[in-house]
């Protein structure tokens, strides 16, 4: 019996096929990241890669092939540790990410794409990188490396799994200061991890510009006429009591797109200037007029 947090697609169908152009899409967009910016600059994007790339200048193997073969070795103590949790769709990502790496390597000989910039290749390093993992992530594949051993670590030592991640990888990044002496390459490593990370969250759920609000007014009432009648936007009310005078009050809790915050805004402020409203920015809003949780899974 398949484990249910293992995703597994009817073979040779349409969902099948656009799972495994999305893997090998990302592991081909992933690998022309490493192979044109991050490891001409020697740049460490932390976990097995950035292992793979102080190896590589150390000593000359390939990165491609020293990357999988930890990364086996990490898939074969957390399938023996946590269980059948990485199915073949990751085994496929992380061998032809690892493939694509070293035939891009071999035919460029890892020189710069763009010469003499290490911040302008760790800036497009990360803009890649995150995009092809942001791709294997929506395919339900993993890619190994900090996040992996952090799960192992995390069962033992109870800790979070980011911040074991984080942990593990600026650990690699130290350690590549201390092979290279050179205080840049973890300067422009930190760039490439941060942007990677929030182009991985885009990827994942879209742009986003949605904002999710708290109102606090007391015409509350007519606020919720205008959001639902002219807006078409539902809402929750949520009891609250005042600091100061113990007073009751509802507050509002919606969502809306841009342009009706600013229409819903212009309003509030013509009905009750005084009003507190807390505008928050949402990463995603599934449900209530907004995409449905089915519209996401099926893309």
């Amino acid at each position: 019996m398949t484990p249910a947090y293992i995703s597994r697609e009817k073979p040779l169908s349409k969902k099948w096929f656009i799972t495994y152009a999305m893997i090998i899409s990302g592991a081909f967009i992933v690998a022309a990241g490493y192979v044109y910016f991050i490891t001409p600059y020697k740049i460490l994007p932390g976990g097995v890669y950035g292992i793979a790339i102080i190896i590589h200048h150390t000593w000359g193997l390939p990165v491609g092939m020293t990357a999988l073969v930890f990364n086996i070795a990490l898939l074969g103590v957390g399938l023996r540790l946590l269980g059948p949790r990485f199915g073949i769709k990751t085994f496929t990502a992380l061998v032809l990410t690892s493939v694509f790496v070293d035939i891009g390597g071999y035919y460029t000989g890892f020189e710069p794409l763009v010469e003499d910039d290490a911040f302008l290749s760790s800036v497009f390093g990360g803009l890649l990188v995150g995009a092809g993992v942001g791709l294997l992530f929506r395919s339900r594949a993993s890619t190994g490396g900090s996040d992996l051993l952090a799960m192992i670590v995390s069962k033992y030592r109870h800790m979070p799994v980011g911040q074991l991640m984080i942990l593990i990888d600026s650990f690699v990044i130290l350690a590549g200061l201390a092979v290279f002496r050179d205080w840049t390459i973890p300067l422009y490593s930190w760039i490439l991890i941060l942007i990677l990370g929030k182009v991985v969250d885009i990827v994942l759920q879209g742009p986003s510009y949605d904002k999710t609000l708290f109102i606090v007014s007391d015409f509350h009432e007519l606020i919720k006429h205008k959001l639902i009648r002219d807006l078409g936007r539902g809402g929750t009310y949520i009891a609250g009591e005042g600091m100061f005078g113990g007073k009751q009050k509802k507050i509002i809790f919606t969502s809306v797109t841009r342009r009706e915050l600013a229409l819903l805004q212009d309003y509030i402020h013509q009905v009750d200037p005084d009003a507190f409203m807390t505008v928050i920015e949402a990463n995603e809003i599934l449900g209530g007029g907004f995409k449905t949780l089915r519209d996401k899974m099926d893309n």
